[in-house]
């Protein structure tokens, strides 16, 4: 019964998937979320054959039933990370349907917001809005549950530290180093994990940063071309080169808060 649950959240998540790719899409371009889905190419509208998710995209190759044109590996890689991170979830958090609940919308606005800082370098206002108000959600279970208002007042100036710092670099460096939309997720991820956790998110982010532009580096010196097929990377990239720092602070959260990593801990472990 357990692996059928698995393959329940699978088969939901990257349904939710799908319709996160077209939220990716459509977000402020003036197009409805409700019009049918179609080809970026020819414009024909999508039959039920290639709507499945995940399967659609491998049975076509990822190209379009009527032009044959390229279907982006984008839609097929957020509706499987959709896919598996809700049976993530559910591992988690079954016996805890808010909690289950909560953490689904959470990841559901991280895919969004991580894929479409990929594609424009900026996070809308509407998706910090909507993780602040999950924040606020998960603040309010935890004080439903423990009564505790001196941990609500630690989570607030956890959210209020990770914010200010993100924010201050925005400032600092006026733009060049960090995005204001970054301080504004920050300020929610802070709160949500607390103050045991906060730092640990900060440097995390930071880290995985560091790892994932140095291999995108080796990658690019490896292939011997100034670009690679990410999009954010239409430029020979270096060092010095602008890149978005949310997918970074997501997985520097998640860390954190699935996987109960520290900082000290790792340190610790390390070097003494």
């Amino acid at each position: 019964m357990e692996y059928f649950w698995y393959g329940v959240f699978l088969v939901f998540g990257s349904i939710v998937g799908s319709f996160l790719n077209v939220v990716i899409y459509r977000l402020h371009t003036g197009k409805s979320l409700n019009g049918r889905s179609h080809c970026m190419s020819c414009g024909k509208t999508l039959s039920w054959k290639e709507l499945f998710p995940i399967i659609s995209w491998i049975v076509l190759k990822g190209r379009c039933w009527g032009c044959s044109s390229h279907i982006p590996s984008r839609f097929f890689i957020v509706e499987l990370i959709s896919g598996l991170s809700f049976m993530l979830v559910w591992h988690l958090f079954a016996p805890l349907y808010v909690l289950l609940g909560l953490n689904l919308l959470l990841i559901s606005l991280f895919v969004v917001i991580a894929v479409y800082d990929i594609r424009h370098t900026i996070i809308p206002d509407e998706l910090s809005i909507l993780v602040g108000v999950t924040a606020i959600l998960f603040m309010g279970y935890e004080y439903a549950l423990t009564r505790d208002i001196a941990y609500t007042f630690y989570q607030v100036l956890a959210g209020l530290g990770v914010g200010g710092f993100f924010g201050g670099l925005y400032y600092l460096s006026k733009g060049k180093w960090m995005g204001l939309g970054d301080a504004k997720l920050a300020l929610s991820l802070g709160a949500i994990v607390g103050h045991a956790g906060a730092f640990s998110v900060v440097v995390f982010s930071f880290w995985v940063g560091a790892g994932v532009s140095l291999v995108l580096i080796g990658v690019q010196k490896l292939l011997k071309k100034g670009k690679t097929g990410l999009r954010f990377l239409g430029h020979p990239y270096t060092i010095k080169s602008e890149i978005p720092f949310a997918p970074f602070l997501i997985l520097g959260f998640l860390l954190v808060h699935y996987f109960h990593a520290d900082i000290f801990d790792i340190t610790h472990a390390l070097f003494f």
